[in-house]
């Protein structure tokens, strides 16, 4: 464990969020400062709310788009029978197995692959919060898409793809999963998790050449690793996103996690959007030290940061978008952590 310790130390892309925001924050103070207004960006997204920095539900969120966009879905409120909710899933015709994860939540925490009605059971009266649950996707690949788009203009950009390869091993014939866990440096480091998997049989054998995936959750805080997909960047997925971005009413930036069965089909716009994000949201090829170093992504998380200054000001100034005032926006923020300290308890973090 303390190997695994100094590895996330030593590697940057483990560091917590904090070390990509705070040197960040002389250069969003100054943009603030320059607005009269600190939280100038609760403006960006008018159709989400706070713009999306996190206190928004997941399943509301979900519900501004398309429905062909959308998993099926439901929604478990904190304190609702489940009978019910299990009526609501039969109604929705959402078998098992199914994804849970907390309806506001981040990085990953609590988000589990649950395979029958029982561990389902078993996970709703573990945690006193909102679930969103949806049907487990069996698309071929998975990726999370930046796009922002100012209001003035008709066409956007996207700046970010980030193709998802999940934690995984691949067989040599004579040694177990669990052993080819521990001499794989990134699949060693969520041996915990992995642990916590019950479809993974860390006793057994693969064959030479065999991938064994141990995770089905496409978040970094699982294993998953973040590929620099930005060479994919083509006119048709610009093409796709602003069809999509000009049917969601007060998006303007963000990043959408996707499943997908092909880039031709993720170019004509044939996908599954797991989440819709805001402000909060990432360019998360950065997490690519392949291609990007800790510096680099800073610098790409500012350039990020003036079109998200640009979009509010347009929209406060020309849009008569409102910005929050400051100390009801902080009463929430303080909520939020509130919340969020609560879920990592939960999660045992």
């Amino acid at each position: 464990m303390a190997k695994n310790r100094l590895h996330k130390i030593l590697h940057w892309e483990h560091w917590p969020l904090l070390m990509f925001y705070i040197p960040n924050i002389p250069y969003a103070l100054f943009h603030g400062i320059k607005e009269w207004n600190l939280v100038f960006y609760t403006a960006v997204n008018p159709g989400i709310k706070n713009s999306g920095i996190g206190s928004e539900s997941k399943y509301e969120t979900l519900q501004m788009l398309p429905q062909k966009f959308i998993p099926k879905s439901v929604l478990h409120k904190a304190g609702t029978e489940t009978t019910e909710t299990f009526t609501n899933l039969k109604n929705q015709h959402i078998q098992f197995p199914v994804i849970a994860k907390p309806d506001v939540g981040f990085r990953g925490l609590l988000v589990k692959k649950i395979d029958t009605q029982d561990a389902l059971s078993s996970y709703l009266d573990s945690y006193d919060i909102d679930i969103i649950i949806q049907e487990f996707l069996t698309h071929d690949n998975e990726c999370g898409i930046f796009y922002y788009r100012h209001p003035n203009e008709e066409k956007g950009t996207v700046t970010s793809i980030t193709l998802k390869e999940f934690c995984h091993v691949i067989g040599d014939g004579t040694s177990s999963i669990e052993t080819l866990i521990l001499s794989d440096e990134r699949a060693k480091l969520y041996l915990h998790l992995i642990k916590e998997n019950q479809t993974v049989n860390l006793e057994k054998v693969p064959k030479k050449g065999e991938i064994v995936k141990l995770s089905s959750i496409g978040n970094h805080s699982k294993g998953t690793r973040f590929i620099n997909g930005n060479h994919l960047i083509t006119p048709e997925l610009h093409y796709s996103f602003d069809q999509l971005n000009h049917q969601v009413e007060g998006w303007y930036y963000g990043r959408v996690d996707v499943k997908y069965d092909s880039l031709e089909k993720l170019y004509q716009g044939e996908f599954k959007i797991l989440e819709l994000n805001g402000i909060l949201a990432e360019p998360t090829h950065i997490y690519d030290v392949s291609k990007t170093t800790y510096f680099g992504a800073l610098k790409i998380i500012r350039k990020h940061w003036k079109q998200l200054y640009r979009i509010a000001v347009y929209n406060h100034k020309t849009q008569k978008v409102p910005y929050r005032k400051m100390f009801p926006f902080i009463r929430e923020m303080l909520a939020l952590k509130a919340y969020s300290n609560r879920v990592k308890k939960m999660a045992k973090i």
